[in-house]
């Protein structure tokens, strides 16, 4: 789709459980998430908004902005039971806004199967750029579909949290969520 197409972006805030999230989406798909944390935490929901009112002005600037939940709902629903630990894998549509590089990034990610995780080296060599580690991880570190294209699921080479931009408490809880599903699965 081209940045320059007109057609709405429908937006709202949505809470699942103790989850706070910005959620956006255009006729197309999916296409902002991101955590609304409250101070002292190092992300705050004026950050949060202010990053989404940037995405827009580069990705979707001539799309009329639409405070409405109800085309919103199959994205929150499946974000909500993925929360809830009742979802491992997401098949609402995505409308993923980026350079090229950005978007093969992102559909690597997709690729890291629930439960799992990846090392940013990992990333760059599924995508045949070894030597772009930095970039990877700055493409990474630009994706705008937070739990959804699963960037939580990237960890340092030797297996540390690293930067999210959810916030790393969040990262690790997904992570945490993530293993204890795979866990209780494997074992029914």
């Amino acid at each position: 789709m081209s940045n320059q197409a007109s057609g709405r972006l429908y937006w709202t805030i949505m809470q699942a459980d103790n989850w706070h999230l910005l959620i956006a989406a255009t006729d197309q798909g999916l296409c902002f998430l991101q955590f609304l944390i409250q101070p002292p935490s190092r992300y705050t929901e004026d950050e949060a908004w202010t990053d989404l009112v940037k995405w827009a002005r580069i990705h979707a600037p001539k799309l009329e902005w639409v405070s409405q939940t109800e085309p919103l709902q199959p994205y929150m629903e499946q974000v909500a039971q993925f929360l809830r630990g009742e979802r491992g894998a997401f098949t609402v549509p995505l409308d993923l806004r980026g350079t090229p590089f950005q978007r093969r990034v992102w559909e690597a990610l997709l690729q890291i199967p629930h439960g799992h995780t990846r090392n940013y080296s990992e990333v760059a060599a599924s995508l045949e750029q070894s030597l772009a580690v930095r970039a990877v991880g700055t493409a990474i570190g630009a994706n705008p579909v937070l739990i959804v294209v699963p960037c939580h699921r990237v960890l340092g080479k030797n297996g540390a949290l690293t930067g999210y931009r959810g916030g790393l408490p969040n990262k690790e809880s997904l992570l945490l969520l993530e293993k204890s599903l795979s866990f209780a699965s494997q074992h029914q």
